[in-house]
């Protein structure tokens, strides 16, 4: 199959990674910043105006939404936590459970004085909004991994110099 031929017969499993950065502090403290949803846009280069729908938070089943922005365009996204242990792991699924486009997770391990913090991202299933080709696509996950990495980043320097 070309790079350039419509998504049939694109397995979404091909689009994924997952990206690591130190920050100093604990588990617990790492959770609880990346899990109040509405801190996002203090590291995100892509994301603002999050918030969680009133009366919910971080805990499974709870709906949030956010402002996303990419190449010059704005868009608001409902999201749904799918995961949310404290001190260990975070994910929320772009669209809902049963009509998620993108899930997005975060892990927090223990190492030395702080945490390895993991960012990941997976395709879940094809939306034209997202691209129509394999390079479109490949495209989208690599830009959301230059995106993670910025996002990891700055919240190891925010947490370094802000706590």
């Amino acid at each position: 199959m070309t790079t350039n031929e419509p998504h049939d017969g694109i397995d979404p499993s091909d689009f994924t990674f997952t990206r690591r950065a130190w920050v100093g502090a604990a588990p617990a403290d790492v959770y609880r910043l990346v899990s109040d949803v509405s801190l996002i846009s203090l590291w995100s280069p892509n994301a603002s105006d999050v918030a969680f729908d009133n009366g919910t938070g971080p805990e499974a089943g709870a709906w949030f939404s956010g402002r996303n922005r990419r190449d010059g365009k704005e868009w608001t996204t409902r999201s749904q936590v799918v995961k949310a242990e404290p001190g260990a792991a975070f994910a929320f699924v772009v669209g809902g459970v049963e009509n998620g486009v993108v899930e997005w997770s975060w892990t927090f391990h223990a190492r030395g004085r702080g945490t390895l913090a993991e960012q990941s991202w997976r395709l879940l299933r094809h939306d034209p909004v997202l691209g129509t080709t394999r390079a479109e696509l490949n495209a989208l996950r690599d830009y959301m991994a230059t995106s993670a990495e910025t996002t990891l980043a700055s919240l190891a320097e925010w947490v370094a110099t802000d706590r």
